[in-house]
C-alpha cells in the first residue's frame, strides 16, 4: 500500500472520529459547561446581591442605633428633670416642715416663758408678802427696813 492510500484512510478514519465526537461526545461537554458557567454567574450573582443586602442591613442598624442614641437621650433628660423635680417638690416640703416645726418651737418657747414669769411673779409676790411681814413684825425703823429691803432684793 502506499502512503497516500494510507494518508487518505487515516483522514477518513479522522473525519470519522471527528464526526462522531461532535456529534455525541461534543454536546455534553458543552452542555456540563454551559451549565457550570451558568452557576458560576448565579454564585457571583449571589454574593453581590449579598453584599448589598448586607450594606442595607448595615445602614438599618445604623439607623435603628442612632434612633435608639436619640430616645435614651430623650429618656435619660426626661428622668433627669423628673428627678430634678421631685428634689424641688421634696425641698419644698421639708422647708415647709422646717417652718411649722420653728414655729410650734416659738411658740412652746413663748409658753414656757409665760409660765416662767408666772411662776416669777408668784415666787416675787410670796417673797413681798413675806417681807412684809418681817417688816410687820419688827418694829418700825428706817434702818430695819432698808436692811430687810436689800435682803429682798437679794433673794429675788
Amino acid at each position: 500500500m502506499s502512503i497516500t492510500g494510507t494518508l487518505i484512510i487515516q483522514m477518513i478514519v479522522f473525519l470519522i472520529l471527528v464526526g462522531f465526537t461532535m456529534k455525541f461526545v461534543w454536546p455534553p461537554i458543552a452542555t456540563a459547561l454551559d451549565e457550570r458557567a451558568k452557576k458560576i454567574a448565579e454564585g457571583l450573582a449571589a454574593a453581590d446581591k449579598a453584599k448589598s443586602d448586607l450594606a442595607a442591613a448595615d445602614k438599618r442598624v445604623e439607623q435603628e442605633l442612632a434612633k435608639t442614641r436619640t430616645e435614651t437621650a430623650g429618656l435619660l433628660a426626661d428622668a433627669e428633670r423628673r428627678a430634678q423635680h421631685i428634689v424641688e417638690e421634696a425641698k419644698g416640703r421639708a422647708t415647709e416642715e422646717a417652718n411649722k416645726i420653728i414655729a410650734a418651737a416659738k411658740v412652746e418657747a413663748e409658753q414656757q416663758t409665760v409660765k416662767a414669769r408666772e411662776a416669777l411673779r408668784e415666787q416675787v409676790a410670796a417673797l413681798a408678802v413675806k417681807g412684809a411681814e418681817q417688816i410687820l413684825r419688827k418694829e418700825v425703823n428706817a434702818g430695819v427696813h432698808a436692811e430687810l429691803l436689800k435682803r429682798l432684793q437679794t433673794e429675788l
